[in-house]
């Protein structure tokens, strides 16, 4: 069956955000926050403990440093700085993995910072370097078709190609902005479909004119949505045996 993942660790201090531990029972990779777009110390190792205890691929869930806007704003950081940023956040978290007697599988960008890497060569392969430098062992996860699986390719990463079933897609296959209306699938029962159909057709987009289809390895559900655990339970009923 096809890969399940989700963003997790993204309470910080007094905030909590997210039911990671109830999640945990239906995903298979958890992308844990590194600190900068939300997560702490504590609730970072707090979250690789529960993901050791469910025997989940941990992920480091890297972002711009931006806890106010959730990661989730434009930044215009220079390749150089974008590639210490998120050598820095993997070692975090890498440090807290190998305290815990557990290995860092692969490392997948959070929010701006994976949507503009998705688009921008030159950011794509500062975020591919960083996860060079780290380790080739580990696993670069990135959308679909995009800028930064191709420069995860180029350096001869093992890649992953993800889907979100509970996120619209534009016609050349990019995730609609959030700032535009129905950019989030917010029924559960909708979502999974929409995983078995990528799962089992991937993603079809027109670029240039020519219609494409990139398969999908992983689907990620945002652990930070309302239904992410009921979304995540029917997705993983829907997909047994696809």
């Amino acid at each position: 069956m096809i890969d399940i993942n989700s963003d997790i660790g993204e309470a910080f201090g007094a905030y909590p955000l997210g039911d990671d531990e109830a999640i945990m029972a239906y995903i298979d990779s958890a992308n844990i926050a590194c600190g900068m777009h939300a997560g702490d110390p504590i609730v970072m190792e707090c979250t690789v403990r529960l993901a050791k205890e469910h025997n989940l691929r941990i992920g480091a869930h890297p972002g711009w440093p931006d806890l106010q806007g959730f990661g989730r704003r434009e930044m215009a950081l220079s390749p150089d700085e974008t590639e210490a940023y998120v050598l820095y956040q993997i070692g975090a978290l890498a440090g807290f993995c190998r305290a815990n007697g557990v290995e860092l599988i692969h490392v997948k960008p959070h929010g701006a910072l994976y949507n503009q890497a998705a688009r921008n060569p030159a950011l794509a392969a500062a975020v591919a370097r960083a996860v060079n430098r780290f380790s080739r062992q580990v696993i670069l996860v990135g959308l679909a078709g995009s800028c930064l699986v191709q420069a995860g390719l180029d350096l001869g990463l093992s890649v992953w190609s993800e889907a979100f079933p509970d996120r619209a897609y534009e016609e050349d296959g990019s995730l609609r902005s959030r700032k535009l209306p129905g950019a989030l699938v917010e029924d559960p029962a909708e979502a999974a479909v929409n995983g078995v159909n990528l799962a089992k057709e991937g993603i079809c987009a027109v670029v240039e004119g020519q219609v494409v289809t990139w398969k999908v390895d992983t689907l990620c559900v945002h652990g930070d949505s309302p239904h992410a655990v009921e979304t995540a339970r029917l997705l993983r009923e829907a997909l047994i045996g696809v």
